[in-house]
């Protein structure tokens, strides 16, 4: 993705029965990094006391010693990776979040968002709860603790039929791990081994790191409980039809990953085969938008014939720069991230691939970049279909009004980014293959049909927060 406005607002790791599991936490982290840079946390528990550390930054600038994981003992850990879709960027939002209730500790990581977060909270604070973030997980934990159920799994089912949206949650109960996702399986949660432990991830690229075996999903609408007596599962919500997100599969997950059951790779690059269906192209060469784009571009490339190119080379270790551009040095935030290989796009028809396009103002950016360096004629094609609609399911979208492609026809956006021509894969094409078979898949963002109902003040707590300046 050219436009690095679409964030997956989190990435989740838990582990029970390992011996230094919060360093175990942390290379799943370290895994999942791509999910969340915000901040990161990990609370770990021995049976008999917890343990929390967390920070805003990456993982490697928030465990920045080695005595920083030393600390965080025993055999159950929790981990979270943050990029914030609700709750403004604060340290007291990084997670996971801990508290103290009737029942002792307890500490959760989501992945997610609530879509009736804003009426919750109001009800809530008008009898009295007080809180402390403006995340939507925290509601969570106090539906927990509101709970007159007598276990702790208990509470924390009764809890989860309260709230509507998008969660995959890892818990930690001070002697047990708890997972969690929604009925429609909006996000993924994967389970694993590793030897007698068990892992669970948001991703298995996070077992991978680990040596941990991907065993199977963690199912919608699955309430897991993982103790000394192994593995209980509950199910108690009603069973409605699945609606996994399929930017899961078109940009958020890492290629070397398994979601909801496939091979993020073997999809992505039948998402490019089947664009170049679609969309063919007369062209020398293709290229794609490194780094989310390659494996659909190398699909493209293999269904159309056309040679694939390393046309752009990106900068992997840009951070954030505190110059601001000016006329002398147009479209910085563009040449900051990407640089043309001149020699390769010199007189050449280029295909450039892409996975998605936003506002399309750095796309635009790039199409000069291209031209500038000789391309002949640019091309520019789309492994998914147009974005015409924000998300409310855990990823951090641009507003309707922002969004390119909502108010600007295909051709429109040709003219505004100046190609030659510009394709992208239609919604039918993207789930005709057959690996995807039998899955429903939540395309709101294609269609701005949502499979659940959404709250008319979804996100307003957070708008007011900021307009007030406060956490």
């Amino acid at each position: 993705m050219i436009e690095n406005l679409i964030h997956e607002e989190c990435g989740v790791f838990g582990i029970y029965g390992a011996k230094k599991a919060a360093e175990l936490t942390y290379l799943g982290l370290y895994a999942l990094q791509h999910r969340g840079q915000e901040g990161a946390g990990i609370v770990s528990s021995n049976g008999e006391r917890i343990y929390q550390h967390k920070g805003l930054g990456e993982v490697n600038e928030v465990f920045s010693h080695k005595e920083i994981l030393s600390k965080l003992r025993g055999d159950l850990a929790i981990g979270h990776n943050r990029y914030s879709t609700t709750g403004v960027s604060s340290s007291v939002n990084v997670q996971p979040l801990l508290i103290t209730y009737k029942k002792g500790n307890l500490a959760v990581a989501h992945n997610g968002n609530l879509t009736n977060s804003y009426s919750l909270r109001v009800a809530m604070e008008k009898e009295g709860s007080i809180f402390q973030t403006t995340s939507d997980s925290e509601i969570i934990l106090h539906l927990i603790a509101r709970s007159k159920k007598d276990k702790v799994e208990q509470m924390i089912e009764n809890a989860l039929l309260k709230v509507k949206g998008a969660f995959s949650l890892v818990f930690n109960t001070m002697d047990s791990l708890v997972a969690a996702r929604d009925p429609y399986g909006f996000r993924p949660l994967a389970l694993g081994r590793l030897k007698n432990a068990w892992v669970v991830a948001s991703e298995t690229c996070a077992f991978d790191i680990i040596g941990a075996k991907y065993e199977r999903d963690v199912q919608p609408g699955e309430i897991a409980v993982i103790s000394q007596k192994g593995i209980k599962s509950y199910f108690p919500f009603k069973s409605v039809q699945h609606a996994f997100c399929i930017f899961e599969f078109i940009y958020f997950a890492r290629p070397d990953s398994i979601i909801y059951g496939e091979n993020v790779d073997k999809i992505r690059r039948g998402l490019g085969r089947q664009l170049a269906k679609e969309k063919p192209c007369d062209a020398d060469i293709v290229i794609s938008v490194p780094d989310s784009s390659n494996t659909a571009t190398l699909g493209y490339s293999e269904e159309s014939g056309i040679k694939y190119e390393v046309g752009l080379i990106r900068n992997h270790y840009i951070g954030r720069t505190f110059i601001e551009p000016e006329q002398t040095i147009r479209d910085l935030d563009a040449r900051i991230k990407f640089n043309p290989v001149r020699g390769v796009l010199k007189d050449k028809r280029v295909v450039i691939v892409d996975d998605s396009i936003v506002r399309g103002t750095t796309s635009r950016k790039l199409i000069k970049m291209l031209r500038n360096a000789g391309a002949k004629e640019v091309h520019f094609r789309v492994s998914s279909p147009p974005i015409i609609s924000p998300c409310f399911y855990g990823i951090d979208m641009p507003t309707k009004e922002e969004l390119v492609a909502s108010s600007k026809s295909v051709d429109q956006i040709r003219k505004y980014l100046e190609v030659n021509s510009l394709g992208y894969l239609s919604i039918d094409g993207m789930l005709s293959m057959h690996s995807l078979g039998g899955r429903n898949f939540c395309v709101a963002c294609f269609s701005g049909k949502y499979p659940t109902r959404i709250e008319s003040n979804a996100g307003k707590f957070v708008l007011e927060k900021k307009c007030c300046g406060q956490l």
